[in-house]
Protein backbone atom coordinates (compact mmCIF):
# COMPACT_ATOMS: atom_id res chain seq x y z
CA UNK A 1 0.00 0.00 0.00
CA UNK A 2 1.64 3.59 -0.90
CA UNK A 3 0.23 6.40 1.55
CA UNK A 4 1.52 9.35 2.62
CA UNK A 5 4.26 9.61 5.91
CA UNK A 6 2.59 9.36 9.23
CA UNK A 7 5.69 9.56 11.78
CA UNK A 8 4.81 11.66 14.38
CA UNK A 9 6.64 14.32 15.74
CA UNK A 10 8.95 16.87 13.83
CA UNK A 11 11.31 15.97 10.83
CA UNK A 12 14.33 14.21 11.09
CA UNK A 13 16.52 16.75 9.95
CA UNK A 14 20.42 16.92 11.11
CA UNK A 15 23.30 19.74 10.15
CA UNK A 16 26.26 18.10 9.37
CA UNK A 17 29.40 20.41 9.64
CA UNK A 18 32.97 19.98 8.09
CA UNK A 19 35.12 22.42 9.16
CA UNK A 20 38.11 22.64 6.31
CA UNK A 21 41.22 24.31 7.41
CA UNK A 22 44.30 24.98 5.31
CA UNK A 23 45.60 21.69 5.40
CA UNK A 24 43.04 19.74 7.49
CA UNK A 25 39.42 18.38 7.91
CA UNK A 26 37.44 17.97 11.07
CA UNK A 27 33.42 16.79 10.96
CA UNK A 28 31.45 13.99 11.99
CA UNK A 29 33.33 11.18 11.30
CA UNK A 30 36.13 12.19 13.03
CA UNK A 31 34.33 14.01 16.06
CA UNK A 32 32.48 10.60 16.83
CA UNK A 33 35.77 8.58 16.56
CA UNK A 34 37.37 10.81 19.12
CA UNK A 35 34.20 10.66 21.26
CA UNK A 36 34.06 6.86 21.03
CA UNK A 37 37.97 6.15 21.53
CA UNK A 38 37.00 8.36 24.75
CA UNK A 39 34.34 6.02 25.97
CA UNK A 40 36.30 2.45 24.87
CA UNK A 41 39.87 3.43 25.61
CA UNK A 42 40.96 1.80 22.41
CA UNK A 43 41.11 2.54 18.34
CA UNK A 44 40.14 -0.36 17.08
CA UNK A 45 36.65 -1.11 19.62
CA UNK A 46 35.76 2.91 18.71
CA UNK A 47 35.98 1.97 15.08
CA UNK A 48 34.43 -1.45 15.05
CA UNK A 49 31.37 0.77 16.63
CA UNK A 50 31.49 2.50 13.55
CA UNK A 51 31.62 -0.49 11.39
CA UNK A 52 35.13 1.06 10.19
CA UNK A 53 38.42 -0.75 9.94
CA UNK A 54 41.33 -0.95 12.50
CA UNK A 55 43.45 0.58 9.62
CA UNK A 56 40.96 3.06 8.54
CA UNK A 57 40.15 4.26 12.14
CA UNK A 58 43.90 4.15 13.02
CA UNK A 59 44.36 6.89 9.70
CA UNK A 60 41.78 9.29 10.97
CA UNK A 61 43.83 9.41 14.20
CA UNK A 62 47.03 9.90 12.49
CA UNK A 63 45.50 12.49 10.33
CA UNK A 64 43.63 14.31 13.80
CA UNK A 65 47.28 14.07 15.05
CA UNK A 66 49.31 15.46 12.22
CA UNK A 67 46.53 18.11 12.16
CA UNK A 68 47.05 20.13 15.29
CA UNK A 69 50.17 21.07 17.26
CA UNK A 70 49.50 18.68 19.99
CA UNK A 71 48.26 14.73 18.94
CA UNK A 72 44.54 14.44 20.20
CA UNK A 73 44.91 10.84 20.82
CA UNK A 74 48.02 9.23 22.29
CA UNK A 75 48.23 5.30 22.16
CA UNK A 76 49.96 2.28 23.38
CA UNK A 77 50.78 -0.69 21.97
CA UNK A 78 49.29 -3.61 22.86
CA UNK A 79 50.91 -6.94 24.34
CA UNK A 80 51.26 -8.32 28.05
CA UNK A 81 50.06 -5.60 29.72
CA UNK A 82 47.54 -4.42 26.81
CA UNK A 83 47.44 -1.71 24.72
CA UNK A 84 45.03 0.82 24.70
CA UNK A 85 44.23 4.42 23.49
CA UNK A 86 42.78 7.87 25.09
CA UNK A 87 41.68 11.10 24.25
CA UNK A 88 44.60 14.04 25.04
CA UNK A 89 43.26 16.76 26.73
CA UNK A 90 44.16 19.07 23.35
CA UNK A 91 41.66 16.30 21.45
CA UNK A 92 39.26 16.60 24.16
CA UNK A 93 39.17 20.60 23.76
CA UNK A 94 39.07 19.85 20.30
CA UNK A 95 35.76 17.85 20.73
CA UNK A 96 34.61 19.89 22.90
CA UNK A 97 35.15 23.14 20.05
CA UNK A 98 33.83 21.55 17.19
CA UNK A 99 30.67 20.45 19.35
CA UNK A 100 29.89 23.93 20.57
CA UNK A 101 30.54 24.92 16.76
CA UNK A 102 27.93 22.75 15.73
CA UNK A 103 25.75 23.53 18.17
CA UNK A 104 25.88 27.48 17.23
CA UNK A 105 25.46 26.81 13.76
CA UNK A 106 22.25 24.63 14.74
CA UNK A 107 20.70 27.61 16.50
CA UNK A 108 21.32 30.00 14.53
CA UNK A 109 20.34 28.51 10.90
CA UNK A 110 17.23 26.65 13.10
CA UNK A 111 14.53 29.19 10.71
CA UNK A 112 16.48 28.50 7.70
CA UNK A 113 16.15 24.46 8.25
CA UNK A 114 12.69 25.00 9.59
CA UNK A 115 11.99 26.85 5.76
CA UNK A 116 13.83 24.52 3.69
CA UNK A 117 11.86 21.53 5.79
CA UNK A 118 8.51 23.09 4.57
CA UNK A 119 9.75 23.35 0.76
CA UNK A 120 10.46 19.51 0.34
CA UNK A 121 8.34 16.83 -0.91
CA UNK A 122 6.36 14.80 1.27
CA UNK A 123 7.32 11.16 2.21
CA UNK A 124 6.17 8.44 0.38
CA UNK A 125 5.94 5.14 2.24
CA UNK A 126 5.80 1.93 0.67
CA UNK A 127 3.93 -1.29 2.95
CA UNK A 128 5.39 -4.08 1.29
CA UNK A 129 3.03 -6.35 3.80
CA UNK A 130 -0.37 -6.33 1.82
CA UNK A 131 -1.26 -8.64 0.22
CA UNK A 132 -1.59 -9.58 -3.58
Amino acid sequence: MIGRDTRKGPPMTKLKLRILFDTAMLGPGKAELLQRIGETGSIAAAGRQMQMSYKRAWSLVEEMNAAFREPLVSSARGGAGGGGAQVTETGQEVLRRYLAVLEAAEQAGAAEVTALEALLAPVIKVDMSEEK
